[in-house]
């Protein structure tokens, strides 16, 4: 079976904040474990309830990726580190673009892999704003769909 894309349900939620902490252990090796709890306890406490959250289960139906849109904004996009490199990523922007209406999204700067992701996936940088949205000192590129990609 293969994988599905569908709106996440308030019992995903767990498995969502797993799935988050994994990828971003394997992706922003920037980032001090004050700072990964800060985003975690935020991520459960408030983030989730400011955006559409969607995840792509695997053919099991263990949730193995999620998006979360606000507006035109691709405000979050975590795939586990065990799938990444099969799609998923791709998959769950592609849905964020066509059923959401996704254009704009920032990403880490230091965090190489997701900016040349983005690039590839036909976003171009048209900012960088040294602070992130919690004023912490983590540059944040931000990005914009280019026209007909």
């Amino acid at each position: 079976m293969n994988p599905r894309i569908e709106p996440a349900r308030p019992a995903d939620r767990p498995r969502l904040v797993e799935v988050w902490e994994a990828a971003v252990r394997a992706t922003h090796h920037f980032l001090p474990e004050e700072d990964l709890q800060f985003y975690k306890r935020m991520l459960r406490e408030q983030y989730f309830d400011l955006v559409r959250l969607t995840c792509l289960r695997d053919g099991d139906g263990t949730v193995q990726g999620f998006s979360g849109t606000a507006e035109d904004r691709l405000e979050m996009l975590f795939v586990h580190p065990d799938c990444h490199g099969r799609g998923f990523g791709k998959a769950l922007l592609r849905d964020a673009i066509a059923h959401h209406g996704t254009r704009l999204v920032d990403v880490n700067e230091q965090n190489p892999g997701a900016v040349a992701f983005y690039l590839a996936q036909g976003f171009e940088q048209i900012g960088r704003s040294p602070l992130d949205g919690a004023d912490k000192p983590f540059p944040l590129l931000h990005l914009r769909l280019r026209a007909g990609a």
